[in-house]
Parts: C-alpha cells; sequence; structure tokens
C-alpha cells in the first residue's frame, strides 16, 4: 500500500506563493473572513528575496517606497538601513512581516504545487502537491510573482562542464566561495550588472560573456540615516498620494517638458544632475523620453558618453555602449561600479554577438576564437518572465483546457487578473497588468485590494463563480498592445517584456505600459461598474 498522504481540504481559497503578493493576500484573506491556505515550495517565505541570493543582489527601488503601504504602524516601525535595500534586508522585511501579522501559521512550506483542475459541477479548484495531497478550494489566487522561473540558456556542452556552475535566481543558500577561481559570467542584464562587480572583487579572473550591451545608472547606494528616515516617515502620507497618481508607482513626478525643447546645454545639465544622484528617477528628467525616438536619443547618448568616460579601455568601451536599443526601453538597471569593474586587470569582456559561444568543453567555454578555461560559470541570464511561472505546474480549466494550451500564441486575459476559461482564477500581476513596469509592493498591492474587493462583492451578492468574459479579454488585449505601441518599449528587440530572451516562446508585449494611475483607475471603474466584463453566477441552489 502506497505511503503517499492523500488528505482534502476544503478552503474558501488556496494562494500560490508567499512572496510579497501571497503574504498581503493572506492578510486580506483573513479580514473577509475567508478559510486559506498559502502553499509555498520554498523553505521560507520572501519569494523572489528567497531565492535570489546572488552575490550584489539587491533592490533597484529605493527601501522606504519598496515596502507595504497597508499598515501605517508597519511603515513607522521598521527601519531600513540602506538607500537601496539588499536581499538579506528585504527578507528580514518579509519575515518581519509575517511575525507581526501572525501569517506563518497559515502557510504551507516546502510543498510545490503540481496541478490544479477547475471542477464545474463544485464549482471548485482541485489543487494537487508535490506531497500527493490534494486540496480544494472555491478560489485559486497565483502570487507567484513575475520573475521566479528561472532561464538557463540551452547551450551544447554544458552537462560535460568539469568545474560548477549556478543560475543567478538558484543561488545556493550557502553561498559560493569563488576565491581565487576563474570565473564566467554569462548575461549583462540587471542581475549580471549587480554580480559582475562582487564576484570581480574575489576571482582570480573574471570572463564576462555580453550577449547585448547595457545602460546602466549608477545607484549610489549608501546608509539610510535616521534623519532621512524620520523624514520619510513622516512624509508616508504625500509619498503614497504621488506612487498612486504616477506612471510607474514611484513616488517622483515625470518632467512635463520635452527633451527637444532643451538647449542642448540645459539637457547635459539636467541629465547630469539625474546621473549625479543616481537611479531610476533619470527616467522622469523629460515626459517623452519613452514615446519619442529623438528625445530617447538624447538620453541614449549621453549615457554612451558616460560609458566612454569611465571605461579607460576604448575599444572595451566601445562593446559596452548600446547600440541596438534605447535607453529605458530595455528594464533600465542601476548599479554598483558596474563599468568601473572593466578597469580591473583581472576582468575581460567577450562580446558574443562577435565572437559567439559554441558550445561548454570541460575545461570551460569555447567561444569561435578558442576555449577560455573556468572552474565556475554563473548564468546570469534572467528568467522565463510573468508566463513562466504560471506555466511552471499544470492549471486545467474548463473544458480540459490548460493554461499552456489557451496561451499557445501568446497569453492572454482581463485586467491581468482573470483568463476567460478559468473560473475562480486570479493572477496577481499576471501578464496585461503594469507589473514589471512599475515598483513592484505598489501594483501588487492594489491587486490585492481589488481581488479582495471583489471576493466581498461575489459573497454580498451569493455569486460563486467569476470569469473573464472572451470578449472583454480580447478587448483589453488589445488596448494592452496599443499601450505598448503608444511608447518605444517594443522596439528592443532583444527585450524580456518580450519574451525574447526564451527561444520558442511567443513574441508578445506581457506587461500593461498605460501607466499604473490609469490602470488603476480603470480597475475601480470595472468593480463599480458591477463587475464589468466579468461574467457573476449566483450560487446553485
Amino acid at each position: 500500500m502506497s505511503s503517499e498522504k492523500k488528505t482534502t481540504t476544503d478552503l474558501d481559497a488556496v494562494v500560490v506563493g508567499a512572496g510579497f503578493a501571497g503574504l498581503y493576500m493572506l492578510h486580506r484573506l483573513r479580514g473577509l473572513g475567508m478559510g486559506a491556505l498559502v502553499l509555498e515550495r520554498a523553505s521560507g517565505v520572501g519569494g523572489t528575496w528567497y531565492w535570489n541570493r546572488y552575490p550584489g543582489a539587491r533592490c533597484d527601488s529605493e527601501s522606504y517606497y519598496y515596502c507595504y503601504a497597508f499598515s501605517k504602524e508597519l511603515e513607522q516601525e521598521w527601519e531600513w538601513t540602506e538607500r537601496y535595500p539588499r536581499q538579506p534586508e528585504i527578507k528580514r522585511y518579509l519575515d518581519h512581516v509575517t511575525d507581526r501579522f501572525d501569517l506563518r501559521r497559515d502557510i504551507r512550506f516546502d510543498t510545490a504545487v503540481t496541478a490544479a483542475r477547475y471542477d464545474e459541477d463544485s464549482r471548485s479548484w482541485a489543487v494537487t502537491t508535490d506531497a500527493g495531497d490534494t486540496l480544494t478550494c472555491r478560489y485559486l489566487i497565483t502570487a507567484v510573482g513575475c520573475l521566479s522561473a528561472a532561464n538557463v540558456p540551452d547551450i551544447p556542452g554544458l552537462e560535460t562542464f568539469a568545474g560548477r556552475w549556478n543560475h543567478t535566481g538558484r543561488w545556493p543558500h550557502e553561498g559560493v566561495d569563488v576565491t581565487g577561481k576563474r570565473v564566467g559570467i554569462v548575461g549583462t542584464g540587471s542581475t549580471g550588472i549587480q554580480a559582475i562587480p562582487v564576484l570581480a572583487e574575489d576571482a582570480a579572473h573574471l570572463t564576462v560573456f555580453q550577449r547585448t550591451a547595457n545602460y546602466s545608472i549608477p545607484a549610489r547606494n549608501g546608509p539610510l540615516s535616521a534623519e532621512e528616515s524620520a523624514a520619510y516617515k513622516a512624509s508616508y502620507d504625500d509619498i503614497r498620494a504621488v506612487q498612486a497618481a504616477s506612471t510607474n508607482g514611484h513616488p517622483f513626478v515625470v518632467s512635463d517638458r520635452s527633451a527637444l525643447d532643451a538647449t542642448p546645454e540645459e539637457r547635459d545639465r539636467i541629465y547630469a544632475e539625474a546621473w549625479d544622484r543616481g537611479g531610476l528617477r533619470f527616467r522622469a528628467s523629460f515626459r517623452d523620453l519613452l514615446a519619442d525616438p529623438d528625445a530617447n536619443e538624447t538620453a541614449s547618448e549621453f549615457l554612451r558618453d558616460r560609458i566612454r568616460d569611465v571605461v579607460d579601455d576604448p575599444e572595451t568601451a566601445e562593446k559596452l555602449v548600446p547600440r541596438d536599443h534605447g535607453f529605458a526601453t530595455k528594464r533600465p538597471p542601476i548599479d554598483t561600479h558596474y563599468f568601473e569593474t572593466y578597469n580591473r586587470d583581472d576582468v575581460s569582456l567577450v562580446d558574443v554577438k562577435a565572437t559567439p559561444i559554441e558550445e561548454i568543453v570541460p575545461a570551460g567555454v569555447r567561444t569561435s576564437e578558442g576555449v577560455i578555461e573556468l572552474d565556475h560559470l554563473v548564468f546570469a541570464t534572467g528568467f522565463d518572465a510573468m508566463t513562466g511561472p504560471l506555466l511552471s505546474f499544470e492549471i486545467t480549466g474548463t473544458g480540459g483546457t490548460t493554461l499552456r494550451e489557451a496561451w499557445a500564441a501568446g497569453p492572454r486575459g482581463y485586467l491581468g487578473l482573470q483568463v476567460s476559461g478559468f473560473p475562480n482564477l486570479f493572477t496577481i500581476t499576471g501578464p496585461g497588468s503594469p507589473s514589471v513596469l512599475t515598483n513592484m509592493p505598489t501594483t501588487i498591492e492594489q491587486h490585492v485590494d481589488w481581488i479582495t474587493g471583489c471576493l466581498a462583492h461575489l459573497r454580498e451578492h451569493g455569486v460563486d463563480r467569476i470569469e473573464a468574459d472572451p470578449e472583454a479579454e480580447r478587448a483589453w488585449g488589445e488596448h494592452v498592445q496599443e499601450a505598448a505601441e503608444a511608447t518605444l518599449l517594443p522596439r528592443a528587440a532583444s527585450s524580456w517584456y518580450l519574451g525574447a530572451n526564451v527561444p520558442g516562446k511567443p513574441r508578445v508585449f506581457m506587461p500593461y505600459a498605460g501607466g499604473f494611475a490609469r490602470y488603476t483607475r480603470t480597475c475601480t471603474d470595472v468593480a463599480e461598474d458591477g463587475y464589468r466584463g466579468f461574467v457573476l453566477e449566483p450560487a446553485r441552489a
């Protein structure tokens, strides 16, 4: 007889994931008096910040607003130590939130969801775990994050490598000692830009395999003084108001001036001030940097010149200068001494577009110019973004259709919150929502609050089934693409916003680029109009 555990638990809701989204969702479900359970495959809370422990892992939003806004007491009691918090500090913050609101007792750790199937007769979801348990619930809520499915490139020969290799998104919790090692790192996106300077400090030699040259703004990170912290805490009402009214959920206002209306001297002064301040606020220098190619080129060329200023070797500098996309048309990283790292004698840069990687061999990486011997290989190659986490387990809706089948030509959904054919499934920060184009905790709270309001409405009106209307879904998909086309974002052909980093993935612009404030107004209008675009069915007698 099998010793597998087979238990069935009837719940109002099952939440998948215990990061920022899952923790807050559990808190709000409790407020509704609902029976809820969070399933988390990790051994602790944190989501992205549980797994991403690579050297240099750090947030690129400032700490004072990369946090929850739902509790004024929480805002006042937590003390951030740095302008841009590192992974351990964010993990401590989320542990604090978990314990402060007594969430841990309704989280089942070390439990991966393997499948979820909707049953039309009972109007419930059956959720299966890797422990063999089956849990039934009325509502299934995914809080799996947008960047949690690691993307390891399919390079021939990886299995033959005699050294050690790791992906940054699955970094060993005990750490990796690269002291005195010959290290290679593939990828110069946001993660690579954070990891490269730190790896270079310890490695005997670091070889960077650059697939796409990238812009980056210096973070100008440093300790957060007690005076700064107190000033933020005294201003939280104003800070949150600015975030709510913003395009990206950040507490700063984008200039209403066009880059093309300024003289070259004025533009350079404004860009220089933004460069010296550092951080993502550089994008707010002018209103049209992501709308007008000529305006964007002024910022792009300023940043190219800064790379040339920082990097001593002209040949290396030119390899690092981006030419295939404009500034911020891909995710714009911020860094701590990234370009300066290439001035070290023990750091080499390989442009794999000019010198392609052919295979991995036991001794290292073979390029078109020969073998580069390595002891350790790091893949900073990002994630199967937005759809990957949702397709990491089998979700089956009505008629036996899986989500993977429904999304074969690219993701579809209504408001990034529901998918037609999958009743009572809510996707926090799903494709078609602002998600990765925003400060994530801000968008997460908006989503969770909307879902909470929706569930309260359903209960009040005796409804136990809600599903996105296919026509509303189609219209929203068209609007998402129109919003993207109104910007320069789709022009970056190598962007993971389009899924371009994953071979074979449909090229569809996935996040909503119409702005956080505009999206929030739409969601509010939909709810106030009786959940327009959703099909609501009353509970059966």
